[in-house]
């Protein structure tokens, strides 16, 4: 039976900041990271949360992230702001890319940013829920190291890359939040299961010769399975033009892993969409979206992409987060 401890969020910010900084990160950029942490955590989305400070702290000391960068922020067309988030936490360079954007899609009604030269960005929908909050629709792709084959092979070629899409409420909390990889499940849930020793469901990865496979190990070895098919190749492929070739990142198949040391910085890209409704609705999104909300919720047991994590943040804003201690250890270990 896992060991759990109950933290505040403002803890779980507090710890993940000490053990960024203790690893080399600056200030600034631990902060930024460790918002996001405690966010991810307050979602349920343990497997992105604290689980990841050991990770990020080792990358951090073994060069393949830079703690200490410093994003650069260029305009190139007046509807895109680009950021070269300089191999560091992709967190530190959203914040600043969305500090422009935000107010250049309500100018323009649509505007876009560009991130490259970037790492692992968490949990995707933690972003453009920022901006369904400043009442925007966000839509938010990142591409990964490749962890999926293609129909018909069986070496990966393309990460398991997430897309995501935010849609604001007139009261200011999001009311759709949709957040999936083009993996039938996240790499970092298989990561995890590969940690703690257990067994996966069949379904989620794929031996090296394409095979279903339970075992965690010989899953990270392999690939993971696509959501749907070849569908989920094709979203893997979509995600992998829109935040690699239209960002200027590299490629998943030429990224270093997202975990190990190997491989120096992996580059990998962001790349957001921020539409103000009020631009292209004529004023009609407000009851689009209440009606389409109502026909999901009308259903007894229904419920609409979002609903889950935004059931969970109330919760934890109240009652906190039950935490695995294994992974408090490791993290007090870091600044200890």
């Amino acid at each position: 039976m896992i060991e759990t401890r109950t933290m505040s969020l403002q803890a779980i910010e507090e710890l993940a900041m000490r053990a960024l900084v203790a690893a080399g990160t600056s200030e600034k950029n631990a902060r930024s990271l460790a918002i996001a942490t405690a966010a991810t955590e307050a979602d349920g989305v343990s497997s992105h949360g604290l689980a990841y400070i050991p990770i990020y702290c080792e990358h951090v000391q073994c060069g393949k992230v830079d703690g200490q960068a410093v994003p650069l922020l260029t305009r190139p067309r007046p509807g895109v702001v680009k950021v070269d988030a300089a191999t560091g936490f992709p967190h530190a360079a959203i914040d600043q890319g969305f500090a422009q954007l935000i107010p250049l899609a309500k100018e323009l009604g649509v505007a876009a940013l560009a991130i490259d030269n970037s790492y692992n960005c968490g949990v995707l929908g933690y972003h453009t829920y920022r901006l369904a909050k400043a009442g925007l629709v966000g839509i938010g792709f990142t591409n990964a190291p490749a962890s999926i084959a293609p129909s018909g092979g069986a070496k990966p070629v393309v990460g398991t890359n997430p897309f995501s899409v935010a849609v604001p409420s007139e009261n200011g909390e999001p009311v759709i939040l949709i957040d999936q990889s083009a993996s039938t499940i996240a790499k970092s849930e298989v990561m995890k299961h590969a940690r703690e020793g257990r067994p996966i469901p069949v379904g989620w990865a794929l031996d090296p010769e394409g095979n279903p496979t339970t075992d965690p190990q010989v899953g990270l070895k392999g690939s993971m399975s696509p959501s749907g098919g070849y569908k989920g190749v094709g979203i893997a492929l979509l995600t992998e033009l829109m935040a690699a070739a239209l960002t200027g990142a590299t490629l998943g198949v030429d990224a270093s892993p997202f975990s190990g040391t190997a491989g120096g910085p992996p580059k990998t890209g962001q790349f957001f969409l921020a539409i103000d409704p009020a631009a292209t609705s004529g004023g009609h999104f407000a009851d689009r979206v209440s009606r389409l909300v109502s026909v999901f919720h009308d259903q007894d047991g229904a419920h609409l992409p979002g609903d889950g994590r935004r059931a969970k943040r109330a919760k934890a804003q109240l009652a906190g987060v039950a935490v695995n201690v294994a992974i408090l250890d490791k993290i007090d270990a870091i600044i200890n």
